[in-house]
């Protein structure tokens, strides 16, 4: 059972930041009041600690990948505009995708609390893709309440702050001695009028410039408060709608029988009248990776592309194996360049298997192609990308293509691409029908996208009671960035505090890792090797591996120099705010606590996106619990008791938050200890959630709680990631210290293969007949 802690409040002091300035924006033409934010960003300066050897700022300390973000969407940032409606509610289409995080229901709390509205009456939908905001309309990175924080709350400001001149106009009074709540303006004399009644005459004619200030930290009443989603009631009554649920004339299921590796393709198809013929079957295609059929129904697909007789042709990667991956990993391994002769010396190397990208919602799209127009339905992280991809591959231009975006059944990553939308697209354009696609599990599992495998080599040196050097070489298989971080590396190159001729890759390391700890030279460096797998950016990119390997090195390096993991931590972190986070975990978890042998404790620290985690868990790796059985289930150690202390800068809506955290945390052990694919012949043998390990009910530890620091920022730090990192390298680290034998390969159980893998032909499993037997 999960719970949620608030540390106690300090006395209120005004966190320093946004302090009384004031923001531009625009009023904009329209029939009702529509108001625009225009702002600036700034960078924060990394803390300083003192040490025997501090170690050099790193350029995430200086500017780090959110920064980037912020930077690349400032020239369109007034181009998001709140509308007040003449029934009294608020509107707002957000630039961003919702995916399960709760990210809607954030922006309305931000909307609600400048405009001083109740929450109810403010409606989030989300924006098609809208080209015009060029870089601005990307979800990833933990960036979203980072970049719109300011933009949303200084529009809702400026919305109300032209309500009050609307009434002050009309009663003929200051409007300093007029005050707003509830959706209401209100005078001293008893004079008061709703927003709706007031929207019409408060719209003006023409787009002009005006200013407002937005509320200090302590005027809050809905931002910093504990708020249930928005659309809670929608996903409890099943009202919620996804892609699918959309009704789109005349579109029909449609799915892809696909090849035996990734990315093959089709040299022949022997029975495709046949198969056409079949009950409830319309069409038959041929695409890029597949054979697309159209049916009336998902169950007759699946029974068509069972019956296809189809020639394959080579894939991208078809010879390639775990075995082969990590022989070519490791012979592309950086050097380390402290010899450690001088000087005693911690050496490890670590190795992460390939994890699937896979949300629990399968890629589904909806596409109507015309000769002369598309529309495309579909959850999409970076729809401007889409948009245009989907286009040029269909001849048209971008303007003569409308894409609506759609929430989302998880994401993680893996909506940053839109290989779903524009294959619904092709199958759209060759059959000349409106279609429904829906990949199967299978497909995702296996022709998806996963996070690579990679191997990290450690060498810290140590002499007279401090961390002379710490080197760090992180060697991956290549993550394909070419959803729109790319775009914003180039726009911002001139501005990023790293140099030379680096891939996209290399600078979203460089932007996103650094080490939180005073090891004196410190260089943390990647390489990839050109492998073509379908990879993504999956939840927290690089952080999992690169923090996991660093905190089990600290932890044998507190070993060597005779220290307790805490006290040593303490000893050598560079920012105070992350020490208070320590401190705090410390203290509610209970560190030292005796414990049964085959027990343990593992503790973890980790900043990123501006905020401050740390992560301390208890883990049972007795026979006794190793062993359990449970039906169709791979148990092993298991995380009893687990806590998270996170410092988010501002938490918005701490009840999000502690979603949040709790997610990352099940993503940690799953990552530590069962969660894995296993490639063979260049395609994963997983091909379902059943046989791919995920943190279950039998292994979720039973005490979970989440602690959020009082606020050290006025505005929020990235949240939506922090809690992967240390959560898997606390699970890592109290394995350690159960077992006494600090794991190197990951997850634990990876060399074990715990199920039966489905055939490769046909892609997609037959349909289940007792709903329980095969998980499509």
């Amino acid at each position: 059972m999960a719970n949620h802690r608030r540390a106690p409040r300090l006395p209120e002091i005004e966190p320093k930041g946004i302090d009384r300035r004031y923001f531009l924006g625009f009023l904009i033409a329209a029939p009702t009041l529509a108001v625009a934010a225009q702002v600036g960003g700034a960078v924060l300066e990394p803390a300083k600690a003192s040490a025997a050897i501090p170690s050099l700022p790193q350029p995430e300390d200086i500017f780090d990948l959110g920064d980037l973000q912020n930077l690349a969407a400032l020239p369109t940032s007034g181009l998001i505009s709140v509308r007040v409606n003449a029934d009294g509610t608020a509107s707002f289409a957000v630039h961003r995708a919702e995916v399960g995080q709760g990210m809607t229901t954030a922006v309305a709390m931000m909307i609600a609390e400048e405009l001083d509205l109740p929450l109810n009456k403010v409606k989030v939908t989300l924006a098609d893709a809208r080209p015009e905001l060029l870089l601005n309309q990307l979800t990833g990175g933990s960036n979203s309440m980072r970049s719109i924080y300011t933009p949303v709350r200084t529009a809702a400001a400026l919305a109300r702050q032209q309500l009050v001149a609307t009434a002050a106009s009309q009663w003929k009074v200051p409007a300093s001695e007029l005050r707003t709540s509830n959706g209401m303006v209100t005078h001293s004399s008893g004079k008061k009028a709703s927003y709706g009644s007031l929207t019409k005459a408060a719209a003006v004619t023409k787009t002009v410039s005006v200013s407002t200030q937005l509320k200090k930290v302590s005027e809050f009443k809905i931002l910093g408060t504990a708020q249930n989603r928005i659309d809670a009631r929608e996903a409890v009554m099943g009202a919620k709608k996804f892609t699918l649920d959309y009704e789109v004339p005349n579109a029909k299921p449609a799915m892809v029988r696909r090849p035996p590796t990734i990315n093959g393709t089709v040299k022949s198809v022997a029975n495709a009248a046949a198969v056409k013929a079949m009950p409830g079957i319309t069409d038959v295609a041929t695409i890029t990776h597949g054979v697309a059929v159209r049916g009336e129904t998902f169950g007759q697909c699946i029974d068509a592309l069972n019956a296809l007789e189809v020639t394959w042709g080579s894939g991208t990667v078809d010879n390639e194996s775990d075995a082969t991956v990590l022989k070519k990993l490791k012979a592309a391994q950086l050097p380390l360049l402290v010899p450690g002769l001088l000087t005693k010396s911690v050496d490890a190397e670590f190795t992460f298997a390939f994890a699937s990208n896979s949300p629990l919602e399968p890629g589904t799209a909806i596409a109507d192609v015309r000769s002369d127009r598309a529309e495309i339905w579909s959850c999409l992280k970076v729809p401007i990308v889409a948009q245009q991809e989907i286009a040029a591959s269909l001849g048209l231009p971008a303007s003569a293509v409308k894409v609506h975006v759609t929430q989302g059944g998880g994401s993680f990553g893996r909506h940053l691409f839109h290989d779903t939308a524009s294959e619904a697209a092709e199958i759209s354009k060759k059959m000349g029908k409106p279609v429904k696609l829906m990949w199967s599990r299978t497909d995702d599992f296996r022709q998806g996208r996963t996070h690579p495998m990679c191997v990290t080599r450690v060498r810290a040196t140590y002499a007279l009671g401090n961390v002379i050097s710490f080197e760090q070489r992180h060697t991956s298989v290549q993550t394909d960035f070419s959803h729109g971080l790319g775009e914003m590396i180039t726009a911002t190159a001139a501005k990023l505090p790293v140099g030379g001729n680096l891939s996209f890759a290399e600078t979203i390391f460089l932007l996103s890792q650094s080490s939180p700890y005073n090891f004196g030279v410190t260089t943390q460096l990647l390489n990839e090797i050109p492998l073509k797998f379908n990879t993504g950016s999956m939840r927290n990119i690089y952080s999992p591996n690169v923090v996991t390997a660093e905190e089990l090195v600290v932890d044998q390096l507190a070993a060597k120099m005779g220290k307790d993991p805490v006290q040593f931590r303490r000893e050598f972190l560079k920012d105070a705010r992350i020490r208070a986070v320590l401190d705090k975990a410390v203290e509610v978890g209970e560190w030292g606590k005796a414990m049964p042998a085959g027990t343990a404790q593992g503790i973890a620290v980790h900043s990123e996106y501006r905020g401050a985690v740390v992560a301390l868990v208890e883990i049972d790796c007795r026979p006794e619990t190793v062993n359990r059985k449970i039906t169709d289930a791979v148990t092993g150690p298991r995380v009893t008791k687990a806590l998270i202390v996170v410092d988010p800068g501002f938490a918005i809506n701490p009840r999000g938050l502690e979603a949040q955290m709790i997610g990352g945390m099940n993503d940690g052990i799953a990552m530590c200890l069962t969660s894995s694919l296993h490639m063979k012949n260049g395609i994963p043998l997983e091909g379902s959630w059943d046989n791919y390990f995920y943190t279950r009910q039998w292994n979720t530890p039973s005490d979970m709680q989440v602690v959020v620091m009082p606020n050290t920022s006025d505005s929020p730090s990235g949240a939506g990631e922090l809690g992967v990192a240390p959560s898997f390298a606390a699970t890592a680290c109290a394995y350690a210290r159960a077992t006494g034998k600090m794991p190197t390969s990951f997850p634990i159980n990876h060399g074990t293969l715990s199920f039966e893998p489905y055939p490769l032909e046909p892609s997609t499993p037959p349909s289940p007949t007792n709903g329980l037997d095969t998980e499509i």
